[in-house]
């Protein structure tokens, strides 16, 4: 099978575990865990998670409201239980840092609303430190959650709409890397 573009990068199910799953050792890595799980199991994009704001989140029902810098457009995802738990976990650390008034959840050392290049370098530095050795960049959480969310329901429509695309030709290319692993899968089990 000839691939018509670059497929986008995603974690294997061992990164994501490595990922989402190491022991915070302060509360700005709190903080990290936090945002890296919500890229995950959200599919938030970088702007989006740098966006989210206290009023934006229900902490009993987990909905999140997202916006989109580039087009206001909103949708609504639902944050997991355990990761519910971390970002209260995260609140008082925050409300400490902040010292305007300002409602972003995840903010700086400062207390300033993080900017994008800070989140990229982060999302480096903590695949380094869980052993993942390749280039992993904010993007390729958002596509692995894309992928992995097309593998468990197989509804195209569905995956569109978490991931808040527009047009769902812009959601097609996650059949590819499905399509992709079927040619694989049905080549290995060919025999003699």
């Amino acid at each position: 099978m000839t691939k018509p573009f670059n497929l986008p990068s995603c974690l294997t199910p061992q990164e994501v575990i490595a990922l989402t799953t190491w022991t915070p050792t302060d509360p700005l890595a709190l903080r990290n865990l936090c945002m890296i799980r919500l890229m995950v199991n959200a599919g938030l994009r970088s702007q989006e998670v740098l966006g989210v704001r206290l009023s934006d989140l229900n902490l009993d029902t987990g909905q999140l409201l997202v916006t989109r810098a580039k087009g206001r457009r909103q949708r609504v995802v639902w944050v997991n239980e355990d990761d519910l738990k971390l970002i209260r976990a995260w609140l008082p650390h925050r409300n400490m840092l902040v010292q305007d008034g300002h409602d972003e959840l995840f903010v700086t050392r400062a207390g300033k609303p993080m900017h994008s290049r800070n989140l990229r370098k982060m999302v480096k530095s903590v695949a380094l430190l869980v052993g993942i050795v390749r280039d992993v960049h904010p993007h390729m959480l958002r596509h692995t959650f894309a992928t992995d969310l097309l593998r468990q329901t197989k509804n195209l429509r569905l995956t569109q709409k978490a991931l808040g695309h527009a047009h769902i030709a812009t959601t097609t290319i996650y059949t590819h890397i499905v399509d992709e692993e079927l040619e694989r899968a049905m080549k290995w089990l060919r025999r003699g």
